[in-house]
C-alpha cells in the first residue's frame, strides 16, 4: 500500500522560506512522477509542481511549476530517501494553503492534471502573513 507523510510545513513572513518534505513508502519511488498540490481556504485545489520519474540513472528528472509559483519554488527528489521535497522561497501571503504531495497510479511522466494523480497524502499547512 503507498503511504505518503508530509512534513515541513507552518508559518512564516512574507518573503520567508520552507521546505516541504514528502516520505513516501509501498512501491518502487523512482519509477513515479511525484508531484505538489495546494488547497486555500474556499478555494478549489491547484498544481504546484511535478518531478518526473528517474528510474534509470541516465534520465534526468523533467520538472514543471505552476505560473504562479515558477522562480520562486523547487521540486526536487532524492529517490535514495524515497523522499520528494518542495523548496519555498520568497513566499507571499496568497500561497497560504495546505499543501499535498500525490503520485499517479502509472507511470506518467509529467502529469499535471489532478486526476492524473491516485495516491495522496494528508496534507501540511503553510501559512504566510504580511
Amino acid at each position: 500500500q503507498v503511504q505518503l507523510v508530509e512534513s515541513g510545513g507552518g508559518f512564516v513572513l512574507a518573503g520567508g522560506s520552507l521546505r516541504l518534505s514528502c516520505a513516501a513508502s509501498g512501491r518502487t519511488f523512482s519509477n513515479y512522477a511525484m508531484g505538489w498540490f495546494r488547497q486555500a481556504p474556499g478555494k478549489e485545489r491547484e498544481f504546484v509542481a511535478t518531478i518526473s520519474w528517474t528510474a534509470r540513472s541516465w534520465i534526468s528528472a523533467t520538472t514543471t511549476y505552476a505560473n504562479s509559483v515558477k522562480g520562486r519554488f523547487t521540486i526536487s527528489r532524492d529517490n535514495a530517501k524515497n523522499t520528494v521535497y518542495l523548496q519555498m522561497n520568497s513566499l507571499k501571503p496568497e500561497d497560504t494553503a495546505v499543501y499535498y504531495c500525490a503520485t499517479p497510479l502509472t507511470s506518467a511522466r509529467v502529469p499535471v492534471r489532478e486526476d492524473e494523480y491516485h495516491y495522496w497524502g494528508q496534507g501540511t499547512q503553510v501559512t504566510v502573513s504580511s
